[in-house]
């Protein structure tokens, strides 16, 4: 106690100094880590920062330089939005999300690049990154590069998705880093960033980032998840001319990492980030001391055994708890205002601002008419496509078989046969399984045995009793025999 009335400076001094110690030094201590950065976009100035620059698997975030190396490609005449890029049985072969889309299927830079944003299409990616690089290995190098030169110290890439390698490392600081240089270098292409959902065929898929449409502001930029690195989200929103970058990496659910991006840009919009009084400026993004560290692995905490239900990037797989009738988040829009009350609990469950859906379609740019008609086509053949698949299912659980063909249009079609054919006695099907042919045993086996015992005895009964109703006297009795029971 003497030490605090006799040096109460000596002991505000020490806080700043463990404040800002914990910013740049600090180890992710916890059995689930996490970290978090939050940024001013126009000056870079850190306004919050937990284990900033603790290295981390950057998962989907990897599609935000996907995006940034092939843009700039556009943008310095290397290649056009409208060019032709074929997916390859490379990219046809990535794990989910995806489109889907067999070898040969050809697409353009831009619908490939609005399908990998909002999607998070892994197998656009690979597409993108073998039309623009030549090769998944080419276009790694070129997003390392892009890494250097924007002073990404902490970045390695090996893969244009993010799908699992110990090799891709990144770091919320870096994040920031892309984040910024995406605002700045590409402001004419911003718009990849912010679709809210795309339409493909019949199929409409919102975007993962659930603040696009439910925060004020909400502009940008991607999710990202695998099991090692957990639920991770880079998100930008501007309100009254100001634009703020959050990095949130390691959440444990689609739904928690957008509910920290959102206390995160509130604080920083309203100017109350925490423990400001106590530590000093943080500096700039670009200054934060990078961590020499292992990331983290969060494949047990995450995905572990002790999960109710699997991990998916995808945020419909998060059971939202408070959905709220008539929820006012539905009309902040309106004034551009957010409620005070409004959580971000009841902001995410409402729906989003109404926006219609990008079309996005294979093969070359159309427009007008044709795009229309490319749309319907695409539906078309969705449809075709499941329909087929009814029938195949169908066909198996009906003992019959499948087979697939393709009209003179190229439609693909499918044909069900099935063999109406009864086998012998004591037989089983070609085509069904045990189960089918069990029961089928036992009542082929009984009347053979009846017929052994007595050969001709019942039939020869019948027409015996049939020829009753001829004996005068008794017409009566025998019209009550035939008269049918209710």
């Amino acid at each position: 106690m003497h030490f605090f009335r006799a040096a109460p400076a000596t002991f505000l001094s020490c806080l700043l100094l463990i404040a800002g110690f914990a910013v740049t030094s600090a180890t992710p201590a916890r059995a689930h880590a996490e970290a978090t950065l939050l940024v001013e976009a126009d000056s870079g100035k850190v306004l919050e920062a937990e284990n900033a620059t603790f290295p981390w698997h950057p998962a989907s975030l990897t599609k935000v330089m996907t995006a940034y190396v092939t843009l700039k490609a556009v943008k310095d005449g290397r290649i056009t939005l409208d060019k032709l890029i074929t997916v390859s049985p490379h990219a046809a072969a990535e794990k989910p999300s995806k489109m889907g889309f067999p070898p040969g299927t050809q697409v353009t830079v831009d619908n490939a690049l609005k399908m990998m944003m909002v999607k998070s299409a892994n197998d656009m990616a690979v597409v993108l990154a073998e039309g623009v690089g030549g090769s998944v290995d080419g276009f790694s190098a070129m997003m390392n590069e892009t890494a250097a030169r924007l002073g990404m110290t902490q970045t390695t890439y090996v893969n244009p998705n993010g799908l699992p390698d110990d090799r891709q490392v990144t770091s919320a600081r870096d994040l920031a880093i892309l984040a910024r240089a995406f605002i700045r270098d590409l402001p004419e292409y911003e718009y990849f960033v912010h679709i809210p959902a795309i339409r493909y065929g019949r199929r409409v898929t919102q975007n993962f980032n659930k603040l696009i449409g439910r925060f004020p502001g909400a502009d940008g930029m991607k999710t990202g998840f695998i099991c090692a690195s957990g639920f991770n989200l880079m998100a930008t929103a501007t309100q009254n001319g100001r634009r703020l970058i959050a990095v949130v990496l390691g959440a444990s659910s689609s739904q928690m990492r957008s509910i920290k991006a959102i206390k995160l840009l509130e604080r920083g919009f309203a100017g109350t980030t925490n423990l400001t009084w106590l530590r000093p400026a943080l500096g700039t993004v670009d200054n934060l001391a990078p961590i020499a560290a292992a990331p983290p692995d969060l494949r047990d905490d995450v995905c572990g055994p002790r999960r109710k239900r699997p991990a998916s990037d995808d945020p419909e797989d998060d059971t939202i708890a408070s959905v709220v009738t008539n929820n006012p988040a539905l009309s902040f829009f309106a004034d551009g205002l957010k409620p005070p009350t409004l959580r971000p609990e009841d902001m995410l469950a409402a729906a989003p601002a109404a926006a219609d859906p990008v079309i996005v379609y294979t093969g070359p740019t159309r427009t007008g008419a044709d795009l229309i008609a490319t749309a319907a086509a695409d539906a078309a053949a969705q449809e075709a496509a499941a329909e087929n698949y009814r029938k195949s299912r169908a066909a198996k659980r009906r003992g019959g078989k499948a087979h697939a063909s393709t009209d003179s249009k190229g439609n693909k079609r499918t044909t069900v046969t099935i063999d109406t054919r009864k086998p012998a006695a004591g037989t089983k099907s070609a085509d069904a399984g045990d189960a089918r042919t069990k029961p089928s045993a036992k009542p082929a086996a009984k009347p053979a045995a009846r017929a052994s015992a007595k050969p001709a005895e019942k039939p020869a009964a019948k027409p015996a009793t049939a020829a009753k109703p001829a004996p005068k006297g008794k017409p009566k009795h025998a019209a009550s025999e035939t008269k049918p029971k209710n």
